[in-house]
């Protein structure tokens, strides 16, 4: 592997001029409104499973038009409130098996691990929860699934679940409303900025090489998929690229980051082939938050920093929970 974009100078500067759609604000505000109007429990049920020196719990939530939405809640025994992380998943990637994730609770936090609706057949050990809805032409993946509009595109619900998750879990006795982090790797590192974006319960951003960001340049460099499943429907539906290019405004990490306040670090690997450089700054340097970070690894692709870069994360996050 090799550099696969910008000098590492010119990415601390690159900041593109990205279309913002008039009505962003009103299209996310419509958008978890009806959602929240429509209502739903949320539960929380033991499971069976081997830990023991842990709490493993299954949440079912409300998200996207109320519909259930599942996630693993691991933790410390107690129900003292604790600073609490929110982790969202990389892409085709479910919740797996309870237990399989320990790391955050073994270091003294409530972990919570949401599902990702209609994936988990990728990698891992499955999901869960199911999308129950269908879409127009579309390229194998999620990518495509709705593009034609940002009211039934794929990633309208899943950053409303996203939201939906700190709305669940933000009055649980055991969660400390006022220290609340978003986390996640790719796709789940994209989603926990729309997620602090959009909640006003997210108080840290922790994106790792995440994703779904800087769309138009995304889509036109990026050698590896995912990104590569919308430059293969726009090859096939040749007049579409206006309307699919508006559809992704509305969910581009370098555009909702310029909403977000709270602490941020990022990461990013200089090698990366699945997500450019260029696009993880583009949401970085969009942030509005005066205390952000980013870790940069020269010599790493999409993998980043690894389990060494959660060491990182948890040391930041300490200083500030």
């Amino acid at each position: 592997m090799t550099h696969t974009d910008l000098p590492l100078d010119l990415l601390r500067e690159y900041a593109p001029d990205l279309p913002v759609p008039d009505d962003l604000d009103d299209f996310w505000r419509r958008t978890l409104e009806e959602s929240r109007a429509a209502g739903g429990e949320v539960r929380i049920e033991p499971v069976a499973q081997p830990i023991t020196e842990l709490v493993v719990e299954d949440l079912t939530f409300p998200g996207f038009a109320g519909e259930p939405v599942k996630a693993w809640i691991t933790r410390p025994p107690g129900d003292e409130p604790r600073a609490t992380v929110v982790e969202y998943l990389g892409y085709s990637g479910g919740r797996g098996l309870p237990g399989e994730r320990l790391a955050w609770a073994a270091a003294g936090y409530v972990h919570v691990l949401m599902d990702t609706r209609g994936q988990g057949s990728g990698w891992g050990s499955g999901g869960d929860t199911p999308d129950p809805h269908g879409s127009g032409p579309a390229v194998a993946g999620y990518m495509t699934r709705g593009i034609s509009s940002p009211d039934t595109y794929y990633y309208r619900r899943l950053f409303t679940d996203a939201v939906q998750v700190l709305d669940a879990v933000v009055d649980l006795p055991f969660v400390d409303a006022a220290r609340i982090a978003v986390t996640g790797v790719s796709q789940g590192g994209g989603t926990a900025i729309a997620a602090a974006a959009l909640s006003p319960h997210a108080r840290a951003v922790l994106p790792d090489v995440p994703f779904l960001c800087d769309f138009p340049r995304s889509i036109t460099r990026t050698p590896e998929a995912p990104f590569t499943e919308i430059t293969r429907y726009l090859a096939v539906h040749k007049d579409a690229a206006a309307e699919v290019l508006r559809t992704l405004s509305y969910f581009d990490g370098a555009v909702l980051a310029r909403r977000i306040t709270v602490p941020a670090l990022f990461s990013v690997g200089l090698m990366d082939e699945v997500v450019l450089p260029g696009s993880v700054f583009a949401a970085f340097n969009a942030l509005s938050a005066s205390d952000a970070h980013i870790e940069v690894y020269g010599f790493n692709g999409h993998e980043g920093g690894g389990f060494r870069h959660w060491h990182r994360q948890v040391e930041w996050l300490r200083a500030r929970f």
